[in-house]
């Protein structure tokens, strides 16, 4: 039976295989957590070593039962030889970079084990994902890619790693179920009007849309001002382009959530969260302000952008009980 056929038998082995409930990283795999299932190949084998036996019995046959002997013994220590595979095998931390929901999350196991034993053919499944993992001088790590929905935290379901080596007549595989969720950003807006005006003591005017000192063209976005456009560079590429005015490096950009109360409740959000990557983008300074939140900066930098960002992600969901997803 191929090991795709048992989704049934699996998921009855999950809810009875440690871990059962979620654990605090790192962990290392003992006996108690690891189990061992025959592949297809290894089913195949057994009924032939069975059907051999048979018929050296019934022929009284020795050389043919002394042959299903040895099948039969080097069968068994490859079931000792792929527990020892995974057998004191430690995972170390599980994390991902935070990305904005709607794209994939890179998610990394680290793994470490001892130098002497060599360990090949290690796996790591996450659902319909799965990657190598690879130890080199006693280190590994593997990489998957996970979807993305939602914003807010994602907790992660259980962590397989498996192999079927040396012989390839069963599988051997532990579970991990991290306790610790990943952040998974808002989803920024995908076109939307500009930055708003900067404030602050350092702030000087801002160029008028009709003056002179263009420092750019860009293409233009849904809610940019018709007097913007640059129409002749726009007839000759086809497509419209909008003068782009510099900008005072002095000004703080405010992000007020209530200067958006016209939109949506998700919409306020990806609309700041594009804010935040272009006022970034720009190395401009810039500030967020959200409804029962101290206020985040003046600042800039990927320190203060994941601040933002996190900020946002987190906020409560306009429905109840979907804080907590990716």
């Amino acid at each position: 039976m191929a090991d795709g056929r048992w989704p049934a038998l699996r998921g009855r082995l999950e809810s009875l295989a440690r871990p059962r409930q979620p654990e605090t990283l790192p962990v290392t795999f003992d006996r108690r957590r690891i189990y061992i299932l025959p592949t297809a190949f290894g089913m195949f084998l057994l009924g032939l070593l069975l059907t051999m036996g048979v018929g050296a019995l019934n022929y009284n046959n020795n050389p043919a039962l002394l042959l299903v002997l040895l099948l039969g013994g080097a069968a068994h220590s490859s079931l000792l030889a792929a527990h020892l595979q995974l057998s004191g095998l430690r995972i170390v931390a599980i994390d991902a970079e935070p990305v904005p929901a709607g794209k994939p999350l890179r998610l990394r196991l680290h793994a470490a084990a001892e130098p002497g034993r060599d360990r090949r053919g290690l796996e790591v499944h996450y659902g319909t994902a799965h990657a190598p993992l690879g130890l080199s001088a006693g280190h590994g790590e593997a990489e998957l890619s996970l979807p993305t929905r939602m914003r807010g935290w994602l907790d992660l379901e259980r962590v397989r790693i498996s192999t079927t080596r040396p012989l390839g007549l069963a599988r051997a595989w532990a579970y991990i179920w991290p306790s610790e969720p990943l952040l998974v950003y808002p989803a920024p807006e995908p076109d939307g009007p500009p930055l708003p005006e900067g404030r602050g003591e350092t702030a000087r005017a801002r160029l008028h849309p009709a003056g002179d000192d263009v420092h750019h063209l860009r293409d233009y976005r849904r809610g940019d001002a018709r007097r913007a456009i640059a129409w002749k560079p726009s007839a000759r590429r086809d497509s419209l382009l909008v003068r782009e005015y510099e900008q005072p490096q002095g000004a703080d950009v405010v992000l007020e959530w209530r200067a958006l109360s016209a939109l949506p409740y998700e919409g306020r959000i990806r609309r700041l969260a594009r804010w935040v990557d272009e006022a970034e983008r720009d190395g401009r300074r810039y500030r967020l302000e959200l409804p029962g939140q101290p206020t985040l900066g003046p600042g800039r930098g990927s320190a203060h952008r994941h601040a933002c960002l996190r900020a946002l992600a987190l906020l409560p969901p306009l429905v109840t009980g979907h804080a907590r997803g990716g």
